[in-house]
């Protein structure tokens, strides 16, 4: 039975004070929560409080606690580190801290606490509010209050957000600041990458993580690393002999660079550390190697904060409002956190225990443990690079005595080229060997396949592809139907056994024909499976595709410089142009990303009306501090408000307030190289249809042939909220409007009132989802990974 929808109004934080502050060390994204949590809470009529300094800041009180309005978070979304500051604090850790503190608070009528920062943070918030009552009593003994303000400010909430580039607190898939440390990270190995390539080198990496592995292990698996130290899976015994034979080997195949990436908190089995120096003297000693270290540090905390972390940051800073709004005595402190696609509420203790958990089984060398513990995505994470890291000899490879022999798998690309398009094929092709089977790629789509463009691609053929945005297969956006006869003919010259095309749109209207025609063509009666992959983010069955990730980042990049340039030059007004066909993600989400005042989309019918209220509310704003606007509208929202319409209706009726100016980004968001998200995302989802392949073919071999006519045998994978789904593609068409090549339902739409909110407009917030406090999933051992991401 469908949830009955629940909308945010009937929630008033008239009367309520909220104090913000930051605690720890600093990530890249604090900034964009501390932004929505102040917005959000003016918006529901709350007085908002900056605490400077973090704790530090409660107990000295004074001018480190003062009330801040909509335009004091102007312009921070963008900016990384924290503009409220953070700093350790000893003496919230004394009773009589903690006193001050609670006194400090209390003369501003705050008791509600939004608190950003790891789990040290977070727990230190906890004890805070566990012995609130006795710090009152306390207060009113010593006569520093009355005991009517004790009873009207009788209990403190707390609710937490997680701000840590390590990734390292268990119960969210992904921190505040982690998706930017991966941005600088990639960055420096993409470059590293260039130089290491024209000496021979190999370099070690040594990347941020004292007692999580997440960034190491994340970018290895980005970058296509030769080998990963972390502390949650030491190498097993003799690791020295084992990496220096595979790095001997990958330089025998000819390859001109070797790069290792080590955690800071790296151990061996008996936790000893291993550091970066280490591995150094071991690969200059054993093999002679060219060997440089290159240590990150701060460098991953800087910098701006990439999209991903921008819009988990608003999301979650207004979800942490809105639980503080629900909160009563009886509620526990809780911590607002991702879990796949969804943002949802989980007791903060749980979550610090289960952490805690981690560093336990670390100590007590119960290692597996301890990567369980982290969560389905962390060992999806470690089980995917162990599986594309290491080439398998042929007498490894599995034997199955049911076929007659290994499996031929062919690898094509439909449609616009993506960022991350190859690293999917580098994943499939890897997987696919170590599977067993012959990997076939096919150029330039089903144009190319009926030609006959097809080729067996082995192991190394795919090395460095990871990092190159575009299609090196070649993608062209033609359908099969014109070319079914010569497409069944190739199939069969080639003795292909399945399919796995990495698409757009027109990969899922190819996959339909296909599964159409095989009434009429034997030969499509194979597995087959599409993962999806278009810019535009608009196929059924998936609420990510790879390369809108990248686009999304090349349009908030873009933003932020347009942004910057009417600094000097106020009042003025920018209408910017986004890709997406009639598919309003990269204008939507970008606009959140960018902190825009507007973003036309197809989706939401918009009228004169609605653009004249946005030029009265433009105008508003240039009488603010803030005298700038952006506007974004997507490229097919609307057949008769164009960009260059709206462009002059907004320079007309702007006249003598602000001027305008336009900008179309083009195909520039389908260049450049692939954003970390996008490369784990294609790397893991590509080697789990792969895996599917796998299982289908040993399904449907009967009687010396795969026969394969049932509508699960033709899939696509896609993220679905929390999970991974195999769906078949036949039953997503109910799901789909063809006319306008988008899902009739889209999720981000739910999103579309918060940026609305965080622009401040007036608007309906539909929180049907939140206000659900779970609990934290403790897996077991040997528990499935089905849907792990």
């Amino acid at each position: 039975m469908a949830q009955p929808q629940k909308f945010f109004e009937n929630l008033s934080g008239a009367g309520k004070a909220i104090g913000v502050l930051t605690s720890g060390g600093d990530a890249q994204g604090m900034n964009a929560a501390v932004r929505a949590v102040v917005r959000m809470g003016i918006y529901v009529e709350a007085k908002v409080y900056f605490v400077y300094e973090g704790y530090q800041g409660m107990v000295d009180g004074g001018d480190n606690i003062i009330e801040v309005s909509w335009e004091s978070v102007s312009s921070i979304l963008q900016v990384g580190g924290t503009v409220i500051g953070s700093a350790r604090c000893k003496s919230f850790r004394s009773r009589d801290g903690r006193l001050q503190a609670a006194y400090n608070l209390i003369q501003r009528g705050i008791t509600n606490l939004c608190v950003i920062g790891g789990d040290g943070s977070l727990t230190g918030a906890n004890l805070f509010r566990e012995e609130w009552s006795g710090y009152l009593e306390e207060l009113v003994q010593n006569g520093k209050i009355e005991a009517a303000a004790a009873q009207k400010y009788s209990h403190l909430n707390i609710v937490g957000m997680v701000g840590s580039i390590d990734n390292d607190f268990c119960g969210t898939d992904m921190t505040i600041g982690t998706d930017s440390a991966l941005h600088r990270i990639i960055e420096v190995v993409d470059a590293i990458m260039t130089t290491a390539q024209s000496h021979q080198r190999t370099f070690v990496l040594e990347v941020m993580g004292r007692h999580c592995g997440y960034l190491a292990l994340v970018s290895a698996l980005a970058c296509g690393a030769d080998w990963v130290f972390i502390p949650e899976s030491p190498p097993e015994e003799g690791w020295e002999d084992i990496m220096c034979g595979k790095l001997s080997e990958n330089r025998a195949r000819r390859k001109r660079l070797n790069i290792i990436i080590v955690s800071e908190g790296a151990i061996d089995s008996h936790n000893k550390p291993i550091t970066s120096e280490i591995i150094k003297d071991l690969v200059v000693k054993r093999l002679g190697f060219d060997t440089r270290v290159t240590i990150l540090g701060h460098v991953q905390r800087g910098g701006t904060p990439s999209a991903f972390d921008r819009i988990l940051a608003s999301r979650m800073g207004v979800e942490c409002v809105l639980a503080l709004l629900e909160a009563t005595p009886e509620t526990p402190a809780c911590v607002v956190s991702l879990c796949g696609n969804q943002a949802v509420r989980l007791p903060l203790m749980e979550c610090v225990q289960m952490t805690q958990e981690v560093q336990k089984a670390m100590d007590e060398q119960r290692f597996e443990d301890a990567v369980r513990l982290r969560g389905r995505s962390f060992e999806n994470n470690l089980n995917t690079y162990k599986l594309l890291s290491h080439k398998k000899n042929v007498s490894e490879l599995p034997k199955d005595n049911q076929c007659s022999s290994n499996f031929n798998v062919a690898v094509l690309n439909v449609g616009a080229p993506a960022a991350g398009m190859n690293g999917a094929v580098r994943s499939a092709v890897r997987v696919g060997i170590t599977e067993g089977h012959k990997m076939f790629a096919v150029n330039d789509g089903f144009e190319g396949f009926a030609k006959g463009q097809i080729k067996e691609i082995k192991w190394g053929d795919v090395g460095g592809w990871t990092g190159q945005g575009g299609s090196l297969l070649g993608t062209k956006r033609t359908l099969p139907a014109k070319y079914f006869d010569q497409i069944a003919d190739q199939i069969r010259a080639h003795s292909i056994n399945a399919l796995l095309v990495i698409g757009g749109f027109e990969a899922y209207l190819g996959l339909m024909e296909l599964t159409v025609a095989r009434g009429k063509y034997d030969e499509f009666c194979i597995p087959m499976v599409m993962v999806p992959a278009t810019v535009s983010n608009n196929v059924p069955g998936s609420d990510f595709s790879i390369g809108a990730d990248t686009a999304l980042n090349t349009i908030t990049d873009t933003c932020d410089r347009i942004k910057q340039s009417a600094s000097g030059t106020k009042r003025r007004v920018f209408i910017i142009e986004t890709m997406g066909g009639y598919c309003g993600y990269l204008a939507n989400m970008g606009g959140l990303a960018a902190g825009a005042d507007a973003a036309y989309i197809f989706e939401e019918q918009f009228d004169i009306r609605e653009l004249q209220a946005n030029v009265e509310h433009l105008t508003e704003k240039m009488k603010t501090s803030i005298q700038r606007g952006l506007v974004l509208r997507n490229e097919n929202c609307n057949e008769n408000y164009t960009t260059d319409f709206i462009y002059q209706l907004y320079s007309e009726e702007g006249k003598g307030v602000f001027d305008c100016r336009k900008n179309v980004l083009g195909h520039m968001q389908q260049g450049g190289a692939p954003s970390p998200f996008d490369r784990n995302f294609g790397t893991k989802i590509s080697a789990k249809a792969v895996q599917w392949i796998s299982r289908k073919l040993k399904e449907t071999y009967k009687k010396g042939r795969i026969f394969a006519n049932t509508e699960d045998s033709v899939c696509l994978l896609g993220m679905r909220r929390r999970a991974l789904l195999f769906q078949p593609v036949m039953q997503l068409r109910d799901e789909t409007d063809f006319k306008h090549r988008i899902p009739k339902e889209q999720w981000w739409l739910k999103l579309r009132p918060l940026m609305k909110i965080l622009a401040k407009y007036k608007t309906s917030y539909d929180i049907s989802d939140a206000g659900q406090l779970e609990h934290v999933h403790v897996p077991r051992p040997k528990e499935s990974e089905a849907g792990a991401i």
